[in-house]
């Protein structure tokens, strides 16, 4: 077993909002650690506290009780700048300047790293992270040009040009069509590097994570990989629906589907016209 510390630990972490007690928590009591490389989706209902634990690992929220650890050191003691560093964050309702261009919103991503990159510029750096992102043919072009997929690629594209060592996402693949979501996750994946992400999508963890944290009413339910956090039995009793597992048609691996139903109006015959007297 390596000595080395988790990249990310969380130790019985909780949140309260400010003025109120312990028996208003967001979050309480979550542990888990992430492993070098790992991928870990955190998932819930709406109201489960994904967005609150995902601040607070990106050190945007302090813990009422418990510590994040980032490298086992305590994030609290680390400053603004170090953070900077090895953490980045994208969210889900970041809304940059639409006047900036693709390339200089991008190349804001090299400004925490500046110093150990001195012979690399903010641009060169920028444009690297555009060409992974497939964004380099809109580099000039301005944000609020973009369509919402294409603003996703390039708030991700800023994170990669910030070189970190942990990758925090909140909804990544909100308001992505199919093929788009795809991408995305595809794309951070490559990277190599601890990812934590908040999911809504079911369907996807299992192409996407190595390790699953499920939420229900800010508590942690399960944390594993995601054939075992995510069983048909504990999928029912967290979000109300059926998870199942099935084989592809034609490729060794099984496709997750969610059985929603949605019931159908009986079959009624339509009201009469009136008829002019």
């Amino acid at each position: 077993m390596s000595d080395q510390p988790a990249p990310l630990e969380l130790v019985d972490v909780s949140f309260w909002p400010r003025g109120k007690g312990k028996d208003n928590a967001l979050v309480a009591n979550v542990s888990f650690k992430v492993r070098p490389g790992e991928r870990v989706a955190i998932v819930g209902p709406n109201g489960a506290g994904k967005t609150t634990l995902i601040r607070m690992i990106a050190g945007l929220a302090a813990p009422g009780t418990g510590e994040v650890l980032i490298d086992g050191i305590p994030i609290a003691r680390t400053s603004f700048a170090e953070r900077a560093r090895k953490i980045a964050y994208v969210g889900q309702s970041d809304e940059p300047d639409g006047r900036l261009t693709v390339i200089d919103y991008v190349a804001l991503g090299s400004i925490p790293q500046a110093r150990l990159f001195a012979g690399d510029s903010g641009h060169d750096r920028a444009g690297q992270a555009l060409r992974a992102a497939n964004l380099a043919d809109l580099a000039q072009r301005r944000l609020d040009q973009l369509s919402g997929g294409e603003r996703q690629r390039a708030k991700i594209a800023r994170a990669i040009c910030q070189r970190p060592s942990l990758l925090v996402l909140d909804e990544p693949t909100n308001h992505l069509d199919p093929q788009a979501r795809g991408e995305q996750l595809s794309l951070v994946s490559s990277l190599g590097i601890p990812i934590v992400a908040a999911l809504h999508d079911l369907t996807l963890i299992d192409a996407f994570a190595d390790k699953v944290a499920v939420l229900a009413d800010g508590r942690l339910q399960a944390f594993g990989p995601p054939d075992e956090t995510l069983s048909t039995a504990r999928v029912r009793n967290v979000f109300g629906v059926d998870l199942h597992r099935l084989r592809h048609p034609v490729n060794d691996y099984c496709l997750p589907t969610l059985d929603i139903q949605i019931p159908r109006p009986a079959s009624t015959s339509p009201a009469p016209i009136p008829q002019p007297r």
